[in-house]
């Protein structure tokens, strides 16, 4: 079948972000349609305004998005933790944390909108999105007496070891937010939500030092693609 002239040359041709049609661009569709119309990835886009070498700006965030996960991003506190897991250089790190800093101060000048946590479900439910990521990650869920959020951290990325949950990151956030229990829960990319040798090591060693801190973890969550397992409902937490 023939090809109109031009045709071979466009299918092998990726259009860089200055050449995508101006109404479709991230920054003239906020512009245009305000910003309930970007998805989370334009809204990155606009924040960084360009890219680097091999991977234009809106590649760039929908890798970060879909390696750490948008709950997760809400979370990060620390330039080095965004340059070192999520591979952004020092510059788009700081503006990422300013605007994730930014959002969290004005998300707690509503504070009824922060969920209560009592259950596994409830775990399953505000974590749902780490079922979906590609690369392991050991998160704290901090509460109030009440059970009510007030801190939710990224612990540590890659495979839970003793090594990576190390109780200085975990209980750090509940010193310093003034947290009465911790939720752990962390993802299984493989789907299986069976806690692994690894997993139990790693609960015992955080109950172990929860009572010396005098601060309660309430649960380990499990989170995978075929479920979730909470270790206190089985009697594993340590």
């Amino acid at each position: 079948m023939s090809q109109e002239p031009g045709q071979e040359l466009r299918d092998f041709y990726t259009p860089r972000l200055r050449d995508v049609a101006a109404e479709l661009r991230p920054r003239e569709k906020l512009v245009q349609l305000g910003p309930d119309a970007l998805h989370l990835e334009e809204l990155l886009a606009v924040i960084w305004g360009t890219g680097r070498r091999g991977e234009t700006v809106e590649d760039l965030a929908r890798r970060v998005l879909r390696e750490y996960g948008s709950r997760a991003l809400a979370t990060l506190r620390q330039v080095e933790s965004a340059v070192a897991a999520l591979g952004l250089g020092p510059v788009r790190a700081c503006q990422l944390v300013a605007a994730v800093e930014l959002g969290r101060r004005f998300f707690l000048e509503s504070p009824g909108r922060l969920p209560v946590l009592r259950t596994p479900e409830d775990v399953a439910q505000h974590l749902g999105e780490m079922t979906k990521l590609s690369r392991e990650q050991l998160r704290g869920l901090y509460l109030n007496s009440r059970n009510r959020l007030i801190h939710d951290e990224v612990i540590s990325v890659g495979t839970a070891t003793a090594n990576l949950a190390h109780p200085r990151e975990v209980f750090r956030p509940a010193v310093e937010y003034g947290a009465a229990g911790i939720i752990l829960a962390h993802n299984h990319p493989s789907g299986s939500p069976e806690p692994s040798d690894s997993d139990l090591q790693v609960s015992r060693q955080l109950a172990a030092a929860a009572e010396v801190m005098d601060i309660d973890i309430l649960d380990h969550v499990i989170l995978a693609a075929e479920g979730f397992v909470s270790l206190r409902e089985r009697g594993l937490l340590g």
